[in-house]
């Protein structure tokens, strides 16, 4: 079995996998990944660059050569490798993971109960609870679906696209290691300025796929647009600025401003201020842009495997012209 047949039906099962069983409770690759990520960091942590990036690549090195040793392991084998890429893209998508959290703090705010909604939402992102109200844990929200859309589904489908199995290690690693050291802490400042530069790499061409997946399966695509080209560039992450302009501008509401994070106060742009209303709590926005980051996977999967299995067809027309 061809290459790109092997990672559409395998990419294909995973995220299938993903939508029945979501991530386990215990024992999941990625925690696994963190652990020893985290062990390689008391060993290596200076103060330095480049001790930084040599954390990064070891841990993301290691992760891509473990996939391409079961690769190789299973190569003459099309229903091995199948099921191999399979079980590594489950294991590396969080789709349902994310819909499940959005969606649990959704529920908590329509009943009024903010105190559980604030104690959700550390599982979601790194925002400050207790500095939100519930229309601030709403915005929040939407920004994190859009974002994870990115780095959690779409992202990890373009480089199994591109490299297989190893690139959908390999990514994984490097979005993990990123949220791991990647801020802008004391400790991480320099530590883990490779790990978080990186990932901006990395993390471009899942960002502008996104971008535009959310454009077409967006409610508003012409505001979508505008939204993406007016504001994405102001935003201070040159990936999450796209993805999240682009589902403020399809859904219709207006993202980014005032945070708290990580102990800091932050003023991000606003996104597609000048036509979005404020996201709020109880108002299905949160409903909405999950079923947005579920058309956008979904949809992605398509674009990825087409245009693997196209790529294929038109190198192979190259050689016997």
């Amino acid at each position: 079995m061809r290459a790109e047949r092997v990672f559409a039906y395998g990419a294909a099962a995973g995220l299938l996998g993903d939508l029945l069983l979501g991530d386990p409770r215990r024992g999941h690759p990625v925690a696994a990944f963190g652990r020893a990520a985290g062990a390689v960091e008391r060993v290596l942590w200076r103060d330095h660059r480049g001790w930084g990036a040599l954390h990064t690549a070891v841990c993301a090195g290691g992760a891509a050569a473990l996939g391409l040793a079961a690769t190789r392991a299973v190569r003459h084998s099309p229903a091995a490798s199948v099921a191999l890429t399979a079980t590594a893209t489950w294991s590396v998508v969080g789709g349902t993971s994310l819909a499940r959290e959005a969606v649990a703090i959704g529920r908590a705010l329509e009943a009024g109960d903010v105190e559980a909604a604030r104690a959700r939402l550390p599982h979601l992102c790194g925002r400050d609870p207790q500095a939100l109200d519930a229309d601030g844990i709403a915005r929040a929200v939407v920004e994190s679906v859009a974002e994870n859309t990115s780095d959690a589904v779409v992202g990890a489908l373009v480089w199994g696209a591109l490299g297989g199995v190893p690139a959908l290690l390999g990514f994984r690693a490097v979005n993990t290691l990123d949220a791991m050291v990647g801020h802008r802490s004391p400790r991480y400042r320099r530590y883990g300025w490779a790990s978080a530069r990186l990932d901006d790499l990395a993390g471009w061409p899942g960002a502008r796929l996104t971008a535009v997946l959310a454009t077409v399966a967006g409610g508003d695509p012409r505001g979508a647009v505008r939204a993406w080209r007016a504001d994405a560039a102001q935003h201070p992450s040159p990936n999450a600025g796209p993805v999240e302009a682009s589902f403020a501008g399809a859904l219709g509401v207006r993202l980014g401003g005032t945070l708290s994070y990580g102990g800091r106060i932050e003023h991000r742009p606003v996104l597609n201020g000048a036509a979005g209303r404020a996201v709020r709590a109880g108002s299905g926005d949160i409903d909405r842009a999950v079923r947005l980051s579920r058309r956008v996977g979904w949809l992605a999967l398509g674009v990825c495997a087409g245009a693997r299995l196209l790529t294929r067809r038109s190198l192979t027309k190259g050689r016997t012209s």
